[in-house]
């Protein structure tokens, strides 16, 4: 899997893009939203216009990072069970977040949700399709068939720890990646905290150790110095009693 996408200004602040360039890879709704939810999150839900254009600045990020990514629609976590009333004009209330957000928040394209058969929702990302009634089909929201196959979009609580380095825009390392993710900067001095507190107790340890050795090395001084004056008294007393037990 990818790294999460972090923002300190949104509540729910971490976000992930799976982006399959192999299209027999792409997944049913179902199939992402299991994904997202055993990778300890959910499918997208949107609450607001600042966090939609927020994804949009992604996707949009992620079709200029050179890596070949262009058309490729996205699971949000918008369905509607059931098929009660799903083709009378009650149908567009009928839809629900998957993380079970109670968010009114809608980006429909025009003419949309059509209903019918169509029960879970899309982000419309197709960069090389010609306008249609409503535009570019890019970013609105379209209820296709949940046996479809596409990309997705996982939303998860914010991290304590920041998931992508400060200074990177998007990873373009490793283009063969299962996934294809966009990185944001965090700020420098989080990233020096991180850094320097799991360091504390290694420093401490490298303390530790250099006192010891220099208290033994003390201690073993002061040992040579007592003894020394001792030995030297005992072999100057033997010499004189050697001496007299020759001349006797």
């Amino acid at each position: 899997s990818g790294q999460k996408v972090c923002y300190g200004n949104f509540k729910r602040s971490c976000y992930k893009l799976a982006y399959f360039q192999d299209l027999s890879r792409r997944v049913g709704f179902q199939e992402a939203r299991q994904a997202c939810e055993i990778d300890g999150g959910a499918l997208l839900s949107l609450e607001s216009e600042a966090e939609q254009q927020l994804i949009e600045n992604m996707l949009q990020n992620l079709t200029k990072s050179g890596s070949g990514i262009s058309d490729g629609d996205f699971w949000i976590g918008l369905w509607r069970s059931g098929d009660g009333l799903a083709t009378s004009s009650a149908c567009p209330d009928l839809y629900q977040w998957a993380d079970g957000s109670i968010s009114p928040f809608r980006n429909w394209y025009t003419d949309e949700p059509s209903c019918g058969s169509e029960a879970c929702v899309v982000m419309y990302h197709q960069p090389t399709a010609n306008p249609g009634l409503g535009g570019p089909y890019l970013y609105q929201w379209n209820d296709d068939r949940c046996n479809m196959k596409h990309n997705f979009i996982c939303k998860y609580g914010p991290d304590i720890f920041p998931t992508v380095p400060a200074g990177n825009p998007y990873d373009t390392s490793k283009p063969e990646d299962q996934y294809h993710v966009i990185a944001t900067e965090t700020g420098i001095i989080p990233n020096l905290i991180y850094v320097v507190i799991p360091t504390i107790p290694l420093l401490l340890l490298i303390l530790v150790a250099f006192g010891t050795c220099c208290f033994q090395m003390l201690h073993k001084s002061k040992g040579r110095t007592k003894t020394s004056p001792n030995q030297s008294t005992l072999w100057i007393s033997k010499t004189p009693r050697k001496d007299s037990s020759m001349e006797v």
